[in-house]
């Protein structure tokens, strides 16, 4: 399921899913829960098994739900600066968190899961960006 995302990690194989799996942490989150707080560092990236998230930006409306497959905490994890938005679970929600060491590792283990996953957040990331940018313009022509 993961791997048919058309949002997420789409560039990942289905090996590198498996290694992936096996290395990370299954969290639960209960609607409500702030999946990420905006201020706090993720110190690592979240990928949604099951449910759906709320990403909220502060002074502008909720953007699209994330869903199975989509990741959050990207910006944090690349950056390792603190979060620009809060996520929360709209519904319970089920993910992989994968922290900063452990994907370093595999990645030392594996260069091209990492070539193919740092391609896939920034396929994520430009999506988003566009989609950001898409609203700001309809909003002026408004």
């Amino acid at each position: 399921m993961l791997a048919s995302s058309k949002h997420g990690l789409v560039y990942l194989t289905a090996n590198d899913w498996t290694l992936i799996a096996d290395k990370a942490t299954r969290m639960k989150f209960k609607a409500g829960d702030h999946i990420i707080e905006q201020g706090r560092r993720t110190h690592g990236v979240y990928v949604l098994v099951k449910g759906k998230a709320a990403v909220q930006i502060p002074s502008r409306e909720i953007l699209p739900a994330l869903g199975p497959g989509e990741v959050c905490g990207e910006i944090s994890f690349l950056d390792e600066e603190p979060a620009t938005v809060n996520v929360v679970a709209s519904e319970p929600v089920e993910a992989l968190y994968l922290d900063r060491p452990t994907l370093q590792s595999l990645f030392e283990l594996y260069p091209h899961l990492g070539s193919r996953f740092f391609h896939s957040l920034a396929s994520s990331m430009s999506r988003r960006l566009r989609e950001l940018i898409g609203q700001a313009t309809a909003a002026k022509k408004k």
